[in-house]
């Protein structure tokens, strides 16, 4: 007998304590159903992401069950492989399609499959789970696969991008509704791989407002100015173009890059920092809890998201600017696309064109100088989010996704 709450299941290969917008949106959407009285059950693999460094309670084992809060977490097996290179990721992704189906027994009474990225291959066992259940299943899209790998360099031959097109287009086709998380990633699966309009929505992601105790205070401390990036260093970012920007900045005393974080790119920018022989910037090449996240995000001054400017990436939206806007910080934004587009049309901060490094510095030095901008900008980017994108309307906007499939979920908000 069902409960008179929906069981909503939740399919992601990443999950905290993995880093990464992904990691983020999946934890995100799980507390938002449990904030529309929904009950929660995730499948994801062992903490891997990015350093393929797991945890040994969860080492040699088939599954873990985990209990964090009202989520139930069903973590299944994959290797111990960072996540770099294409045939590694290779390996991850495959390893988890099969061991997702090994909790296959432990859920029951599932009245919708929502299935998280980073890639599109968490759709097939996801379809298991909804087949098996007869509930509708919502195929999120955080970031577009595989045409994010050919940005990065990762899948080059005709042959095999025909063939991850291929896969890609079956994914899609499982989906009773697919969600990216922009409308610039919806032009492309209606154009490129012919879904109805009627099968997508957009659901902008969203922020857990109670990690981010703000007010409208400024922490400034005399002197001092923290310019702060958090998060991978993936190569979706330019690490290059901020290092640079801090060499012209050495001379501005005060002035301090932290760059926090894990990923394939961290020995690179450790090796540029030393080679640029920067005094200015603090490396921090480590995973933090995410309440430790938030407070760093709270007492810095500025945030930054350093974009590549890749052309597929820049059609999607970083959630961590949704937790930068919770953060009441203005942000400095490196992109020509839509989060660009965001930080500028919500007053929240400031956009520099991928690879200027001087507007970069530049852009430093002015909210440095101009405290009451920069306090409003954050101001401006704390209004938005909370009357916009929390989690609450983020599971909101799920389960109304779930009952446009023709499936009742009785009792929400219950």
């Amino acid at each position: 007998m069902l409960s008179s709450r929906p069981h909503i299941l939740i399919i992601s290969q990443i999950y905290p304590p993995d880093l990464g917008g992904s990691a983020t949106r999946a934890l995100n959407v799980a507390k938002g159903l449990i904030a529309n009285g929904a009950r929660v059950t995730v499948v994801a693999a062992f903490p891997h992401y990015p350093e393929g460094k797991i945890p040994k309670r969860y080492k040699w084992k088939p599954l873990v069950q985990d209990q964090e809060g009202q989520v139930r977490i069903i973590r299944t097996f994959v290797p111990g492989l960072e996540s770099k290179g294409m045939m590694r990721r290779l390996v991850l992704f495959l390893s988890f399609i099969i061991s997702s189906l090994f909790a296959l027994p432990l859920v029951r009474d599932i009245d919708g499959v929502f299935a998280s990225n980073p890639q599109v291959l968490s759709a097939f066992p996801a379809k298991v789970y909804s087949k098996v259940s007869s509930s509708p299943l919502i195929l999120n899209v955080d970031d577009l696969w595989p045409e994010s790998l050919y940005d990065l360099g990762m899948l080059r031959s005709g042959l095999g991008q025909g063939a991850a097109e291929s896969v890609a287009r079956l994914a899609y086709s499982l989906a009773d509704r697919i969600a990216p998380i922009s409308a610039g990633y919806g032009s492309i699966l209606r154009s490129k791989y012919g879904i109805p309009p009627a099968r997508i929505a957009t659901v902008p992601g969203g922020v857990d407002l109670d990690l981010f105790p703000w007010t409208n205070t400024s922490t400034r401390k005399d002197g001092e100015f923290v310019v702060l990036y958090l998060g991978a260093f993936s190569p979706a970012y330019d690490f290059r173009q901020v290092l640079k920007a801090a060499k012209l900045l050495e001379d501005d005393v005060g002035v301090r890059i932290v760059l926090q974080g894990a990923g394939e790119m961290l020995p690179k920018v450790e090796k540029d920092t030393r080679v640029l022989g920067l005094t200015n910037v603090t490396i921090k090449g480590y995973v933090i809890p995410r309440p430790q996240a938030a407070r760093l995000m709270l007492t810095s001054d500025a945030l930054l998201l350093p974009l590549s400017g890749l052309p597929n990436i820049e059609l999607g939206f970083s959630s961590k600017i949704y937790e930068y806007q919770a953060a009441g910080k203005p942000i400095i934004c490196c992109s020509n696309g839509n989060a660009a587009k965001y930080v500028e049309t919500t007053g929240s901060g400031m956009k520099i064109r991928p690879g200027d490094f001087v507007a970069l510095a530049e852009a430093v030095r002015f909210l440095r100088q101009n405290p009451s901008i920069a306090d409003m900008m954050g101001q401006a980017g704390r209004s938005i989010v909370e009357r916009n994108y929390s989690i609450e309307s983020v599971g909101h906007n799920i389960l109304e996704l779930l009952e446009g499939c023709g499936n009742v979920l009785d009792g929400r908000g219950s």
